[in-house]
């Protein structure tokens, strides 16, 4: 008889991958196309943390635009044309003659002891496909980092990979210095007035520029040596009120940080997508009802910064109005209101209801409240009716004065659920 042979025994592959995706494929809805991840959508991921809704629907790759037209609340994310252009002709100027401009902020920033970029190279970084651009940008970085000399490389295509597939992103510009590090470059068209700009954009630039960071990390970490990717990022801003081009150096250690972070509690999505009812789905064509308690069968953390980072800003601000969460009001109110989380439980413990009174953030809410009483030259509400208006206004027989309901301890103590000051007015 023939020796018996052993079939060959493989080692399976394993399922959890596959698996994931299929389950973010129903997530999505049957035949819908993954909305892509970006710098923007990963940078405000970063920004917002907490917030399960949005890992779960970038995750599963839904298109937010269209999920917030379908619940009612259209979005008012995004940039205008205008603005776009004005981007797209500023970042010219800065590119134009080879990037010298360019290279000479870079070596005045951030590498000043370097020789002076008489001219730097400019490698084509064209291709087919991400697949073949993001190789050709690979090379490019090898080739560079070999020559020793100044390269530019204008729109390279990064891969970092996110929920188990590739998100591609595509930098302003990315700077090969003469030793070898490189580094990114973010080109903005917001100005810089006397060497500053708004800190709420520089931070937005930041926590963007460092998803590209974290991208050129994973290319450094396939080459032998591996060069140095710096945390220092130039931006690049219109000078003033002209369009000449400056620039400040931005330190983004702290947001790569956040941002890989988030970046792993996003690979562990598939934790968040078990704790969904069965049958879930985002998938813009279900009716509205049906979709209202998909998106909010998943817990969001609402703040007025959503509102220039999210799609879903307007439907998660209704709902966390209408809940009378006093995050709605802004984090940092949230932060100095602790355990009292709705404006309810502020408004009672102010007025004496409820509430610990050796509770430091109590104390403060009932001296205020008495305070603003004694201001108005009116009984302190809630100590005999326990009359209490829900927004915290006087009623309509008493005078409105503007500086004492704010002014008082920590400004808890101006209840109304409407947006801060610097936050738009009404339902978009």
């Amino acid at each position: 008889m023939p020796p018996s042979r052993e079939p060959n025994r493989q080692p399976v592959p394993s399922t959890r991958g596959t698996r994931l995706r299929q389950r973010l494929a129903e997530l999505r809805g049957p035949a819908v196309p993954p909305q892509p991840l970006d710098a923007r959508a990963l940078a405000a991921l970063a920004a917002n943390p907490g917030c399960r809704r949005r890992a779960i629907l970038d995750g599963a790759g839904v298109n937010k635009t269209a999920l917030a037209s379908a619940l009612g609340s259209p979005s008012g994310f995004g940039q205008s044309q205008f603005a776009f252009m004005r981007g797209n002709a500023f970042e010219a100027r800065v590119k134009a003659d080879g990037g010298a401009e360019l290279l000479r902020l870079v070596h005045e920033k951030l590498d000043a002891g370097a020789e002076p970029p008489a001219g730097g190279a400019v490698p084509d970084l064209g291709a087919s496909g991400p697949e073949g651009r993001t190789a050709r940008t690979a090379l490019a970085l090898r080739e560079a980092t070999a020559a020793g000399g100044w390269t530019l490389l204008d729109h390279p295509l990064l891969a970092l990979e996110v929920a188990g597939s590739p998100a591609f992103l595509e930098p302003d510009a990315v700077v090969v210095h003469p030793d070898g590090g490189w580094t990114v470059v973010e080109i903005k068209s917001f100005p810089m007035l006397d060497g500053s700009a708004d800190a709420a954009k520089v931070g937005a630039a930041a926590r963007q520029s460092a998803v590209y960071v974290l991208a050129l990390e994973q290319v450094a970490a396939r080459l032998d040596p591996a060069p140095e990717v710096r945390h220092t990022v130039l931006l690049v801003c219109p000078k003033d009120f002209s369009n000449l081009p400056t620039a400040s150096a931005v330190d983004v250690r702290k947001q790569c940080s956040v941002t890989r972070r988030q970046l792993d509690r996003l690979t562990r999505v598939e934790d968040i997508a078990d704790a969904l009812p069965e049958g879930t789905c985002f998938s813009p064509d279900l009716p509205a009802a049906e979709l209202t308690a998909a998106v909010e069968s998943v817990p969001a953390t609402y703040a007025p910064e959503c509102l220039a980072a999210c799609e879903l800003a307007f439907h998660c601000r209704s709902r966390s109005r209408a809940e009378g969460a006093v995050t709605s009001l802004g984090r940092s109110l949230r932060a100095e209101l602790g355990a009292l989380t709705t404006v309810t439980d502020v408004l009672s413990a102010a007025h004496g209801h409820t509430g610990d009174p050796t509770d430091p953030t109590v104390e403060t809410l009932r001296r205020a409240a008495a305070l603003r009483a004694e201001a108005l030259g009116t009984p302190r509400r809630g100590a005999g009716n326990g009359a209490t208006s829900h927004n915290g206004a006087a009623p309509d027989n008493e005078p409105q004065v503007p500086g004492p309901s704010r002014g008082a301890g920590n400004g808890a103590t101006s209840h109304d659920a409407a947006a801060p000051d610097n936050e738009p007015q009404g339902s978009k």
